[in-house]
């Protein structure tokens, strides 16, 4: 099978977080069609409405935004006369919620249908009873569920989803995109990167870092990325009194990303579970400081607990635990040679255990099937 129709159905047009989102549509073969709008896609790959007639677009504005339905009639036969159209051979949907509203479509379109899990989607309580009964058909449905942890993977077993179904593979990163850098020579300047979010602390990293600065007055750290916290963030670098030495970047491009990495010492992520369940899946940027040779400090959380091997390539602290966060930094700060170590030690594990072209071939290997078990059972 050299060629297939594939259509990939993401929630959101465009968003800088999506890094993951963004190589599958760019690196997964066959003649794609890609789908947006929402939970339920609303546009085709032409940016057009997938529901055609304005007395149909009505009464789905209607059940959507009045009556707030999941379920609405007009949207499904909308995509699944789409997907017949189109001569989709299998579907691949970006997040849990969006596999399962689209379930129906597929069944309907007689098309298999592959879901990739990727955090709040498994993790966020409302979201998981919201979507209890729509999972469950999703679950029986699908012919392959991807997940991006091995948390991830028992949360969605407890959820009922069976186990011979889920793969865990979780976001790569291109090591040609992020070489290994040479940080022997950086002084002691940390970076952290992703949205201000309860899930992502924040604010932890901020107090871990005043611990630093009490002991070398020279460290700076450099936070990138917005978000609801993004104001608390600022007002406590206020209260601390560490503005001097402590850069908020806002939202950068990946080049401007790659450019601090060539400038830094040692990469820190704060991840806990929130208190809605929310947890990370395998944060990019992890990944990619990791295969940048950074030295990284982070929790025990999640994916980050596979992506470093704690105390070889990295260091993990339990959630919450911003004294020893502090601590494992403030050993980065004093010893460079130690950082340039453990950096190196980690780009060469991500390199042969998350190299995104491998993923990319499981993802692929995984629609292949679903194509080849459709079309026989």
């Amino acid at each position: 099978m050299e060629q297939f129709n594939l259509c990939i159905i993401k929630p959101n047009k465009d968003s800088f977080s999506e890094t993951f989102v963004r190589e599958h549509i760019e690196r997964l073969p066959g003649n794609k069609k890609v789908l947006y709008g929402g939970v339920f896609p609303v546009y085709d790959h032409e940016g057009k409405y997938l529901i055609k007639s304005p007395f149909g677009l009505l009464s789905y504005l209607i059940q959507k935004k009045i009556f707030n339905k999941l379920n609405i009639k007009v949207r499904t036969r909308a995509l699944a006369n789409y997907l017949s159209k189109e001569k989709i051979d299998v579907v691949f949907a970006e997040y849990g919620m969006v596999g399962a509203l689209v379930t129906k479509a597929c069944q309907i379109a007689n098309v298999p249908l592959v879901i990739h899990y990727h955090g709040a989607d498994v993790h966020h309580r409302e979201t998981v009873i919201q979507y209890r009964g729509l999972y469950q058909k999703s679950f029986d449905y699908a012919s392959s569920l991807i997940a991006v942890s091995g948390d991830m993977v028992k949360s969605l077993v407890e959820m009922g989803a069976p186990a011979d179904k889920i793969t865990n593979a979780s976001c790569g990163v291109d090591p040609d995109a992020f070489p290994q850098l040479d940080i022997s020579k950086t002084g002691r300047t940390f970076l952290a990167i992703g949205r201000f979010v309860e899930k992502k602390s924040p604010t932890s990293v901020v107090k871990a870092f005043k611990l630093v600065l009490d002991k070398f007055p020279d460290a700076t750290l450099n936070m990138v990325g917005q978000g609801p916290l993004f104001d608390e963030t600022k007002a406590l670098i206020h209260k601390l009194k560490v503005e001097k030495n402590v850069t908020l970047s806002g939202v950068l491009n990946t080049a401007q990303i790659k450019a601090l990495f060539a400038k830094t010492r040692c990469f820190v992520q704060h991840s806990v579970t929130a208190a809605n369940g929310d947890k990370e899946g395998t944060p990019v940027t992890i990944l990619e400081a990791g295969s940048s040779g950074l030295a990284i400090v982070s929790t025990q959380h999640a994916g980050i607990k596979e992506a470093i091997i704690n105390g070889e390539t990295g260091y993990l602290v339990p959630e919450h635990d911003i004294e020893g966060m502090a601590g494992y930094m403030m050993k980065i700060a004093a010893d460079v040679e130690l950082a340039a170590s453990m950096g190196a030690k980690e780009a060469t594990y991500i390199r042969e255990n998350y190299d995104i072209r491998n993923r990319i071939k499981t993802i692929t290997k995984l629609l292949k099937q679903a194509i080849a078990n459709h079309k026989h059972a």
